[in-house]
């Protein structure tokens, strides 16, 4: 899958994928980009994205966690197609609207079939989510 970089707005000069309808358009849309510490993934949280007791809901922000899975290993994805097999994660905080929401981490180990990232939510700075996930590589379909 081919990132496209952001032309304009808060997130200009990052990447989105708008092939993938639920988080580009439903969940996010959420943006990632290479700076001097690594893959970065990140989006505003939204009233959209909060539950009723006002902060963010657990499945949002698990959700944005899947997706810096894939942020944090897309390099060496080339030519492939991956899906998440494992995922698991802890709350630590919660996030709330208006907060700048990103997320890093580390390839553990890429394999041939397998590869293993895990990685920090925080919430303009203050850790909410703490995660880590297994994905499988398959070739794409013709």
């Amino acid at each position: 899958m081919v990132a496209t970089e952001v032309t304009e707005g808060e997130f200009k000069g990052w990447k989105t994928w708008p092939e993938e309808p639920f988080e580009h358009d439903t969940a996010g849309p959420f943006y990632m980009r290479t700076d001097d510490q690594g893959q970065v993934a990140a989006f505003r949280a939204q009233r959209k994205h909060m539950n009723a007791g006002g902060v963010m809901h657990g499945g949002c922000l698990m959700t944005f966690a899947d997706y810096a899975l894939f942020a944090i290993a897309h390099h060496g994805m080339e030519g492939v197609y991956g899906l998440t097999v494992a995922f698991t994660s802890e709350f630590l905080d919660g996030a709330l609207e208006g907060e700048l929401i990103e997320a890093r981490g580390e390839v553990l180990r890429q394999g041939r079939s397998l590869t293993f990232v895990r990685g920090l939510v925080t919430a303009n700075g203050r850790p909410v989510l703490n995660f880590s996930g297994t994905i499988k590589l398959r070739k794409p379909k013709p």
